[in-house]
């Protein structure tokens, strides 16, 4: 993410005189280190919860950096850029809260593909010479359907997840104490515990 900026100067520079060439070139370059950081994770098994929710945010921040970009230089929409970056605030704010409550959304396989077309969107309004060209825009615009397909996606499993019971052993909730039964809570707070309000009932009962 700290290399974001070069790519925004690099894009706002290729309008004004520059090469598109290279500012393509360092977005697909950083889009693809980020791809490769994942990878290498994975085949070490070297994957975390926290590397789950991270790590997609770093495309998301160049993805959204660079369709700010583009809008400001009339080359997108900016309802498609402004769409774009509501999804995957929304999304990520989505991820972090499930994370609060123990449960981990890692990215899905439409939400991968979304990433590819949206960086290839990208690339070719950088590089494309008319950007309102119908090839142009029919990749754009299936950026923008994947994106909001798989946003519901991500929304109705985050859903399902949560109303899902606790597996054995978890609790009322991720991170608390398992609750006794309401008649032993009673008594132990009576008594201290259950095996000693046993005895003290013994106790109580008159012998004949």
């Amino acid at each position: 993410m700290a290399l974001v900026p070069i790519v925004v100067v690099a894009m706002l520079d290729a309008r004004r005189g520059g090469s598109a060439p290279l500012a393509a070139g360092l977005f697909g370059a950083l889009a693809a280190s980020d791809a490769l950081d994942g990878h290498i994770a994975r085949a070490r098994q070297d994957v975390t919860n926290f590397g789950k929710l991270v790590d997609p945010i770093a495309d998301k921040v160049l993805v959204a950096a660079a369709l700010v970009v583009l809008a400001g230089q009339e080359r997108v929409a900016a309802w498609v850029a402004g769409a774009v970056i509501v999804r995957e605030v929304a999304v990520t704010g989505m991820r972090f809260y499930a994370g609060r409550r123990g449960v981990v959304i890692s990215a899905s396989v439409l939400g991968k593909r979304k990433t590819l077309v949206q960086i290839a969107a990208v690339l070719t309004l950088i590089l494309a010479p008319d950007p309102d060209a119908w090839w142009v825009l029919l990749i754009v615009y299936a950026a923008v359907l994947l994106t909001v397909i798989s946003g519901v996606e991500y929304f109705a499993g985050l859903k399902k997840r949560l109303a899902e019971p606790p597996s054995p052993g978890d609790g009322p909730g991720v991170g608390d104490a398992a609750a006794p039964p309401p008649d032993q809570a009673s008594t132990t707070l009576a008594t201290g515990s259950p095996a000693s309000s046993a005895k003290t009932s013994a106790r109580q009962v008159p012998r004949r």
